[in-house]
């Protein structure tokens, strides 16, 4: 007598569209937590920017010059920008991961365009006499630029932005007398306070 054949295994359904739409969503949300989680903002570098802008403000002040007051603070933010750069890289090689690669280009990338309408901004102020706005300007641009890169970023990024943007509505509306030490405190006040929660949580 013939043997039966044996019963063939019954296939598995295949898994089902949402739950395969499902998963890549949380494998996308996973990898941006992550990346965001080791952000390549040096915590250290915005430290270093807030004691600068902090003792700059205070001779700026006194500068009777309007002319002087200007490259002051462009000169400020000159040496800042190199601080920022230079910590950046430096906290890069130190986690193996490229500053102009992945999560960090799209940070500076996303920094570069309110910058760069600011600094178009502060030259159609001084062309027109409009220096007493440049704290306000100054103040909410950086503020938009911070914000805007804040998305590839850590929390306390984009928090740092919207606070930028807060001083530099007060400093739009307020007398001219209180720009520096609005600066003061944003340039150098939040960046101290921000840059410290960084380094310590966020690895330097």
């Amino acid at each position: 007598m013939a043997s039966s054949p044996a019963p063939r295994p019954i296939a598995s359904s295949p898994p089902r569209l949402d739950d395969r739409a499902r998963d890549n969503l949380l494998f996308i949300r996973q990898t941006m937590e992550a990346a965001a989680a080791d952000t390549v903002v040096s915590g250290r570098g915005m430290v270093s920017v807030g004691a600068v802008a902090t003792l700059v403000a205070p001779l700026a002040h006194a500068l009777q010059s309007r002319t002087a007051w200007v490259l002051a603070w462009l000169g400020t933010a000159c040496v800042a920008l190199l601080i920022l750069v230079g910590a950046s890289y430096r906290k890069a090689s130190r986690t193996d991961r490229s500053a102009i690669g992945g999560a960090g280009r799209k940070f500076f990338l996303a920094v570069l365009p309110a910058m760069v309408v600011g600094l178009a901004m502060s030259g159609a102020l001084l062309w027109r006499g409009g220096i007493d706005l440049l704290p306000g300007i100054w103040l909410c641009m950086y503020g938009v630029a911070v914000m805007a890169g804040g998305a590839f970023s850590v929390r306390a990024v984009p928090v740092m932005g919207a606070a930028f943007l807060l001083l530099g509505g007060i400093a739009l509306v307020a007398p001219v007398s209180v720009g520096d030490w609005l600066m003061m405190a944003g340039f150098g006040g939040l960046h101290l306070v921000f840059g410290a929660w960084v380094a310590v949580r966020h690895g330097g």
